[in-house]
């Protein structure tokens, strides 16, 4: 979700005037559930409502998930996806070129021949979970070391996988839930043939830019619409949502299906000071460097813009996230309230004769993170620069589309020729088609971007390490890091899609035959980066068991209807449509039409609050009371954005685009009293297709019966 903030003390007054709330209450709607354990007791104590499993498969079978980050929903009986705009942006970017800015201008397909075929976009829809948690731990034995117990993990979770892939034909990924505590097999259908049927302008999409951005009111269009093939012809299934043309009522019970990104509200408080004290500033210091150099080289040219424009909103949008996430954690009465979650699991734990084994875990995780931090450096420079959610992860040293293919292909070659067992997750049989629709993208690579971001992250390289370290030599080769870059950018010919294929079809001898300066930096640094993620990796399976038993305790206590934190996998949240009081002041749940127009007219239609030219001419032909925006109490977090809101029928009412600033704490400690979800109307998504875009054809679909 794009998270912008406003001024700094305008941020932490609205954090503490959280503080009060973080006892959250029983009767709350918390929770990002599972949908093989739905919270059937507190919705029917709450609100006399008990979704049946029909209701819940049919859901969960609409919802999709967006590889490239995100959720979204079918919507049509013949094969129509919503998302957001900005989820569809990196799709819209790769197939816009200089006469053709599709994210700017946005696009409308008048029949299917129109639709554009994105370049490597890969939705999944969970079709089953099976719990599998009795047979991973099976595997892992007392005797084994932290190395030994990380290579049988890794083992059998692979077994499982492709055992699942060859009898079912599914995407076949096991999760890690609870942190180690459980593992459950999730099994998708895969699609790869997506094609765009509609975006509006960006404007529109993100109106108001920043000074808007994670505030409320609102009044964005932030939708974008795909439709999803199979052997050439659009999907045809029962499994999608009507959209109701009418919205929700404020007040309704709202269900959200979609793939929260990572929360932390299990870690201990010790981890939680490591997140404080060293990983969040070491993230913010990078993606605000990186938000410098992208914004300094779009200002020089129209075209430069465009060519960065959805890595500049990433980074920016990854940079007002933890800059939110870190102010929640300096908030010293929320750190409170974390401490007193964390010391209310250890007392009951203490307190419980056949619970005392589980105190020695949270030392178990301290040593391991500081461990972990002693290596952290090497790790994020060469292996990769942050946790990842998809494929691939960038190492911070290299900064690079071009590095990116080149360590996939090196590692495939490696990796490829081991037993599956043994292999990296991502070169596992069961990622194949993942791995391979990635590897070959045909989204355009422009020299003069790979330039700058990668003679950026070798120069950052060298910052960190010294420029007499061995391995900066080693990357730099006497050169500097401009000349470096180019030496490399101009070398290789990994821009060529054949030239790909033929390497990864080759192997290693292609490798080695090729010469390729690209494919030779990154298997010079590979030994450093495999020795890293190793080493992270031993420590990461001590604190997998550790959490195992604190979630068996936690069980023990708590019971098992508790949820685990987020994983980007499909989760049932709920609340109500509600606003919220902020200053003395009561924000309305809803926004409407003619406030898009008045907040237009109050800036004088100057940037970033100006219309396209279309909403101006149209104006007269909307509802002008039409219901925009709305924001409800279901917990949600980044990677919900595009999930569909539904009303107890199951209908289409609106889609997830953003949270307000009051939801910046929602990664780590939940509250309802202001924070709110965001979403787009279905009544005003209806009404803008129909009366602002001319697109009945396309209204009728997503109005058509069921």
């Amino acid at each position: 979700m794009s998270k912008a903030l406003p001024s700094l003390p305008l941020l932490v007054g609205s954090i503490f005037a959280l503080a009060a709330v973080f006892g959250t209450s029983t009767l709350a709607d918390e929770g990002m559930w599972l949908f093989n354990a739905p919270p059937l007791k507190q919705l029917k104590d709450k609100y006399h409502f008990e979704p049946t499993p029909k209701w819940l498969d049919h859901l969960q079978k609409a919802s999709v998930r967006f590889n490239s980050g995100g959720s979204g929903s079918f919507v049509s009986a013949t094969g129509l996806v919503i998302t957001n705009h900005h989820v569809g942006a990196d799709a819209l970017q790769k197939f816009s070129d200089e006469q053709h800015n599709y994210l700017h201008d946005g696009f409308y397909a008048r029949s299917r021949s129109e639709e554009k075929k994105c370049v490597d976009l890969e939705l999944n829809v969970l079709i089953s979970i099976e719990d599998v948690t009795t047979r991973v731990s099976a595997a892992l034995k007392p005797e084994m070391t932290g190395e030994q117990a990380a290579d049988a993990r890794r083992s059998v979770i692979a077994a499982i996988e492709k055992e699942s892939k060859d009898k079912t034909g599914l995407r076949s990924d096991v999760v890690t839930l609870y942190q180690g505590g459980a593992y459950h097999l999730y099994r998708f259908k895969r699609y790869d043939d997506v094609r765009l049927v509609f975006a509006p302008e960006q404007q529109i999409a993100f109106y108001g830019g920043d000074p808007d951005n994670f505030e409320y009111p609102r009044f964005d269009l932030d939708i974008c619409i795909f439709r999803v093939y199979e052997n050439g012809q659009p999907v045809k299934s029962d499994n999608y949502l009507k959209m109701n043309p009418r919205g929700p009522a404020d007040g309704e019970l709202t269900f959200v299906s979609g793939h929260p990104g990572k929360t932390d509200r299990q870690l201990t408080v010790d981890e939680l000071a490591d997140m404080r004290d060293r990983e969040l500033p070491r993230v913010l210091g990078m993606f605000k460097r990186r938000e410098v150099l992208l914004h300094s080289f779009g200002e020089r040219t129209f075209e430069n813009a465009r060519r960065v424009r959805d890595d500049f909103f990433g980074v920016q949008n990854n940079r007002k996230r933890y800059d939110g996430y870190l102010a929640g954690l300096l908030d010293p009465q929320v750190w409170q309230a974390l401490q007193t979650r964390d010391q209310k699991l250890r007392d009951a734990i203490s307190h419980d004769p056949k619970l005392t084994s589980a105190a020695a875990p949270f030392e178990k995780i301290k040593n391991a993170q500081a461990e972990i931090v002693k290596n952290a450096r090497v790790y994020n420079y060469f292996e990769q620069e942050r946790p990842k959610f998809g494929l691939y992860r960038q190492p911070r040293a290299f900064y690079s589309t071009l590095f990116e293919y080149a360590r996939l292909l090196v590692r495939a070659a490696d990796e490829r020729a081991k037993p599956n067992g043994e292999r990296f997750e991502e070169f596992r049989d069961s990622g194949r088609e993942s791995l391979e629709l990635e590897l070959f993208s045909t989204e355009p690579v422009y020299d003069d971007v790979e330039l700058v971001t990668l003679t950026d992250s070798l120069t950052d390289l060298a910052s960190a390490f010294g420029e007499d370290d061995p391995c900066v030599k080693m990357v730099l080769g006497g050169k500097s890091p401009v000349d470096r870059a180019a030496e490399l950018i101009k070398g290789t010919q990994l821009k060529d899609v054949a030239f790909r294929k033929k390497l990864y079809e080759g192997g290693k001898a292609a490798l080695d035959a090729s010469h390729d300066p690209m494919i030779d930096i990154a298997r010079a640094v590979d030994s450093t980066a495999r020795n890293a993620k190793k080493a992270f990796e031993t420590k990461e399976e001590i604190k997998h068991q550790a959490y195992a038993e604190i979630a068996k305790a936690r069980f023990a206590v708590e019971g098992t209807s508790s949820y685990p934190d987020a994983t980007f996998t499909l989760r049932l949240s709920y609340g109500t449509v509600r606003g919220y009081e902020e200053n003395g002041k009561q924000i309305p749940a809803f926004t409407n039409f003619a406030g898009l127009y008045e907040r237009a007219d109050q800036h004088e239609n100057k940037p970033p609050f100006d219309l396209p030219q279309r909403w101006i001419d149209k104006k007269n032909k909307l509802a002008l009371t039409t219901a925009f925006n709305f924001v409800s109490d279901a917990d949600i977090v980044g990677g919900n954005s595009g999930s569909p809101v539904v009303n107890q029928a199951g209908e289409f009412v609106g889609i997830i685009f953003d949270g307000n600033i009051q939801s910046l704490v929602l990664d780590c400690i939940f509250t309802e009293k202001q924070a709110r979800a965001v979403s787009v109307d279905s009544a005003a998504i209806l009404e803008a297709l129909r009366n602002v875009y001319d697109a009945q054809p396309l209204v009728d679909e997503l109005s058509a019966a069921k």
